[in-house]
């Protein structure tokens, strides 16, 4: 089995959900840290949700937070020694209240 950390970025998220990281087949993701910021001029909330694959029980789509406030020139480490495990095709999503108004960064270890 390899263990691959890794860093995935996205800036200027908006008002829609956006796919920051999806798990790929045949792999478990640990989301070690989560933090997302507000780039925007206004206090911003922000959000973060687990689009699991599949539709078994205890499989639903779920917030890890919802529209957390954000205030001018913020950052929000959400996991905060939290982890969440991904699952192949599961996908962490983010979004803003306000378009173009926040940046993210997953640190996470991939395992294959």
């Amino acid at each position: 089995m390899a263990n691959t950390f890794k860093s995935v970025t996205s800036g200027s998220i908006g008002t829609v959900l956006t796919n920051v990281y999806t798990c790929p087949a045949g792999t478990t993701a640990i989301i070690l840290g989560a933090s997302i910021s507000n780039t925007h001029a206004n206090a911003i909330g922000g959000s973060i949700k687990l689009a699991k694959s599949g539709s078994s029980e205890g499989a639903d789509d779920v917030f890890v937070v919802k529209a957390a406030p954000l205030p001018v020139g913020s950052t929000v480490e959400v996991m905060s020694g939290n982890k969440v495990i991904l699952q192949g095709a599961d996908i962490l999503q983010f979004q803003s209240d306000t378009a173009g108004s926040m940046d993210t960064i997953v640190s996470l270890l991939e395992i294959t």
